[in-house]
Parts: C-alpha cells; structure tokens; sequence
C-alpha cells in the first residue's frame, strides 16, 4: 500500500479551501482518508497554513510521500529542514551499524 500526503478539497465553487491529508494513493481525491494533519486557504493574503507538524513528520518517517504542491506547502512552513535532520540522524546511525563503528 501506497500512502501519500495530499490536499483535498472542501471549499464551495469559486471558494477553494483545502485539507492536507494522508490517503491511500488508490483513493479518489475527496474520498477516504487515514489522518487529517492540516488546513491550506489559498484565498487568503498570505495563504493561510495550519498544519500539525509532529503528525507530519511522522508519516514522512512511517515512508508517506507528500505530492508536489503538499513538498511546497511544507517548504513554506520549514518543515523540510526538520525532516531532513530527522533522515541524517536515522542514516548516521544506520551507517555506524553497518560499519562497525560505535557510537559513545
């Protein structure tokens, strides 16, 4: 099973507001999904962006792939400077297993 990070729409016509949700990649755009993590208002200025940042994370360590526009709403809040250290620490110590080395 596939699982991403992507929006889903909620907003009437003309008035778009989104969801940020994890779903399996097999599941229609506004159909079922796992876990709501946050909101994107694009008609707000600035946008407005609310998102649950430790839930976020977490799918992206459990292997879910946010979509293209999902990797630019993250960019905007930071979050990927967060996950990218969470990724080096898990990789040093992978590679300090593999190795051999021990680390203090």
């Amino acid at each position: 099973m596939s699982v991403k990070i992507r929006l889903t729409r909620v907003g009437s016509k003309k008035q778009p507001y989104y969801r940020i949700v994890v779903a399996d990649s097999r599941s229609p755009r506004d159909g079922k999904f796992i876990e709501n993590i946050g909101t994107y208002d694009p008609k707000t200025e600035p946008s407005k962006i609310v998102l649950d940042r430790e839930k976020a994370l977490d799918w992206i360590k459990k292997g879910a792939k946010p979509t293209n526009t999902v990797q630019r709403i993250f960019d905007i809040v930071n979050l990927k400077q967060q996950s990218l250290q969470t990724k080096t620490e898990v990789n040093s110590e992978r590679a300090s297993r593999v190795h051999g080395k021990r680390t203090g």
